[in-house]
């Protein structure tokens, strides 16, 4: 009898199952550290101690992509190790900071299901919460996932969840203490506040960053992302390793700085989608359109509702005349961030 683990295929998930996630991940000050070698990133909040203690924090929380990778990771082994791709995201929020430390773990549950119309694959939605050592939630989303059938089989009833559009700003978790009255813009880095964007302005960030197979390799096993696309060159017709989506996330944002510096912390994701594949050897710049703004009930706080498009293309390209993202667009993600009123 074998005791290894081929994964879950599509036919392996009901709705209404909840699965808890193996492997535990206590993170410390190295993450930070490995996260930016990783990419640029370079908020301020999330680089120094004193610059956070000066905006109501006891100390500077790890990024919040960090949080979201790890919890990412754990879900893998479950949801998408048998994954062709990763789809989209929705109703997701930050609800408490990653501090050193802290130590994630994470479950999911099944609210959808799909067979696709070739019956060789099926889309699976599953809400993950993950979790800090206190059973305290940091984070929570939607995902979607297209996941290889086992063989020809039935598939289940089809079961597509009913997903907001958007997070409601008035449901955004703003950090205890979190205060930018005394916001010091010369440390962050530019001068601008939520008041100096406007509604369908267009923000190009400028720099690129070309991706190589070994900082990718290296950045998925961090977070313990064991999804076989990534890793094995023979899971793809194309031979080619499949760049983890989250590594895309984490490069536009920390291109978008150039523009967006005081958008200090991630409150929520909306909605996303990994528009086209990404490779070793892609070049990739990062443009933002402002969709919204809102004030909230910190000192001080504002919170700015971005699209954040991670490209091969120019700024500002998204969709051809027929509503399909072009073949450049790699990612299409709406979030909230909080930022200086």
């Amino acid at each position: 009898m074998t005791k290894t683990n081929a994964g879950r295929f599509f036919e392996d998930y009901a709705v209404g199952d909840v699965l808890t996630h193996a492997v535990p991940r206590s993170i410390n000050m190295g993450e930070r550290a490995l996260y930016h070698a990783l990419y640029p990133a370079r908020h301020a909040l999330h680089s120094a101690d004193t610059f956070a203690q000066s905006c109501g924090l006891p100390c500077s929380p790890l990024d919040d992509l960090v949080t979201f990778h790890t919890v990412f990771g754990k879900t893998v082994p479950d949801v998408s190790l048998n994954a062709v791709a990763n789809l989209g995201y929705a109703e997701g929020r930050w609800l408490k900071p990653l501090w050193p430390g802290d130590t994630i773990t994470a479950t999911s549950q099944v609210i959808g299901v799909k067979q696709n119309s070739n019956g060789k694959s099926g889309v699976v939605w599953v809400r993950t919460t993950g979790c800090n050592q206190h059973g305290d939630p940091v984070l929570e989303y939607v995902r979607w996932v297209m996941v290889r059938k086992r063989g020809d089989g039935p598939a289940p009833d089809a079961v597509i969840p009913d997903l907001a559009g958007a997070v409601a700003a008035s449901d955004l978790v703003i950090p205890q203490g979190l205060d930018f009255t005394r916001y010091d813009f010369a440390l962050a880095g530019e001068p601008h506040r939520m008041s100096d964007y406007t509604v369908g302005e267009i923000i190009d960030h400028v720099d690129g960053v070309t991706i190589e197979e070994a900082e990718h390799m290296l950045a998925t096993r961090l977070w313990q992302n064991t999804a076989k696309v990534h890793f094995d060159a023979t899971q793809r017709p194309d031979g080619k390793r499949l760049i983890y989506g989250g590594h895309v996330i984490s490069l536009a944002r920390a291109l978008s700085f150039n523009g967006l510096a005081n958008a200090q912390m991630l409150a929520a994701i909306n909605a996303g989608s990994h528009a086209n594949p990404c490779f070793a050897g892609d070049t990739i710049r990062a443009w933002s359109e402002v969709l919204d703004t809102a004030q909230t009930a910190a000192p001080g706080v504002g919170a700015i509702r971005l699209r954040l498009v991670a490209t091969k293309g120019a700024s500002g390209d998204l969709r051809d005349t027929d509503g399909r993202y072009l073949p450049d667009v790699l990612l299409d993600l709406d979030y909230w961030a909080l930022i200086p009123v």
